[in-house]
C-alpha cells in the first residue's frame, strides 16, 4: 500500500466526527430556518389582522364623527324651536 493513501484509525475517527458535527449543524440550521419561517408567517398574519382592525376602527371613527355632527345639528334645531316657542308665549 502507498503510505500517502493510508489513513490511520484516529484520522478516520476525527473525520467521522467532523462529518457528524457538520450534519448536526445542517440539521439545527434547517430547524432554525423552519422556525423563523413559521414566525414570519405568524407575524404576517398578525399584521394583516391588525390592519383589518385598524380599518374597522377608522370606519367606526368616521361613523362617530358623522353622528356627532348630526347630534349637534339636531341640538341646534331643537334650541331654535324652543326659542321660537318662547317667543310665542
Amino acid at each position: 500500500m502507498d503510505e500517502a493513501a493510508t489513513v490511520s484509525v484516529d484520522e478516520f475517527q476525527a473525520l467521522e466526527q467532523k462529518v457528524l458535527r457538520a450534519v448536526e449543524l445542517i440539521r439545527s440550521e434547517r430547524e432554525a430556518r423552519a422556525a423563523a419561517e413559521a414566525d414570519a408567517h405568524a407575524a404576517r398574519e398578525e399584521a394583516a389582522d391588525l390592519r383589518e382592525k385598524l380599518n374597522a376602527a377608522n370606519h367606526a371613527q368616521g361613523e362617530v364623527e358623522v353622528l356627532l355632527r348630526e347630534r349637534e345639528t339636531t341640538r341646534q334645531r331643537v334650541e331654535k324651536m324652543l326659542s321660537q316657542m318662547d317667543e310665542l308665549l
